[in-house]
């Protein structure tokens, strides 16, 4: 959810990467390690011990401020960054096999093929989402740091075998960001800002095709266990097309009208089981706007529950000037937070 952690959800891993002390941080984390063996309580797993000791190095840091929920998950990544074997996640990875639709979008297929008078309001949803990061020591400000991210959106008309139950619109979003930290901390918090660029397509052609790009900057702050972002963006404009059916030029010119140019993003973790999360977006002078709230539970084990409600333009590429309520309930296997 909130493309706001959509962006990322990195936010002070630089934490980690701006340490100003002659020592590195492998020489302090060893060293802290060495330390509290000697003195914990040896019923500690080694594992609790190393995520004590690189909280209390990196909490040292930043002059003893609170770590936020974004940190810490920040520092747990941070672990398995350059694992080759560990794919670390970006926006929130999500399946619901259910969601329900007020006013599925029949409109945009009724001059493609004979799927319009098939559609049901019933499908699937999910979304996949991994980021790499790129470089490992600081570049122009101290923790900062670049990264590639790939999310793939589906709906999947799962329940429709009469149209042997295709997937009704993929939208695929490869992108490039930088991210800093701030040196602003009020209330004790903790700030970023994110810069990059993304393309996003939904990889059809013709009367269906759906692609704009984008430059945008993300805004972070966090405190404790809460969350805030605001992202704003600039669409890159595109030539007009010579006819509906031309491969080159601009698929959706009106696209800002009802996707606006900002989104703002909010998430909570409540008691560490639960987390809430609502992004905003809104076109003052068109009027045309959306919400999506999104809320996680336990269930068992790693998989977390997941119950999405969305109203508004835009879920999806193909429905970007196509206003819809949905529901839906599945399973999470990442968080924001």
């Amino acid at each position: 959810m909130l493309k706001l952690f959509t962006s990322a959800l990195i936010l002070l891993y630089f934490s980690v990467l701006s340490l100003s002390h002659a020592q590195s941080f492998e020489d302090l984390f060893q060293d802290c390690l060495f330390k509290t063996i000697k003195t914990t309580d040896k019923n500690q797993t080694l594992k609790q011990i190393e995520e004590y000791c690189e909280e209390t190095i990196i909490k040292k840091e930043l002059g003893n401020r609170e770590l936020g929920a974004i940190s810490e998950r920040m520092i747990k990544e941070r672990q398995s960054a350059f694992n080759p074997y560990v794919i670390t996640p970006h926006k929130m990875n999500y399946i619901l096999p259910v969601t329900i639709t007020d006013n599925i979008n029949k409109e945009a297929y009724e001059s493609f093929s004979n799927w319009a008078e098939h559609l049901r309001d019933v499908e699937a949803k999910f979304q996949i989402s991994i980021k790499v990061p790129l470089t490992t020591g600081s570049f122009l400000n101290k923790g900062d740091q670049f990264f590639f991210a790939f999310t793939l959106e589906s709906w999947w008309q799962l329940y429709t075998e009469s149209i042997s139950r295709p997937f009704r619109e993929t939208n695929y979003q490869p992108e490039f960001f930088y991210f800093t930290p701030l040196n602003w901390h009020p209330f004790n918090s903790n700030s970023g800002v994110f810069l990059g660029f993304e393309h996003q397509s939904n990889g059809r052609s013709q009367l269906i095709s759906r692609s704009w790009n984008r430059i945008y900057a993300n805004f972070l702050f966090e405190k404790n266990n809460f969350a805030l972002s605001f992202r704003p963006w600039y669409r890159i404009p595109e030539g007009d097309k010579a006819s509906s059916y031309d491969a080159i030029g601009d698929d959706n010119p009106d696209i800002a009208d009802y996707m606006g140019h900002f989104e703002l993003g909010i998430a909570y973790d409540w008691l560490d089981d639960y987390e809430i999360s609502m992004k905003l977006r809104e076109n003052f002078s068109q009027h045309h706007g959306a919400i999506e709230i999104g809320f996680t539970f336990p269930l068992w084990g790693k998989l977390r529950g997941y119950a999405q409600y969305f109203n508004g333009y835009g879920e999806s590429l193909i429905d970007y000037n196509h206003k819809q309520q949905r529901f839906g309930i599945g399973f999470a296997l990442t968080d924001i937070l």
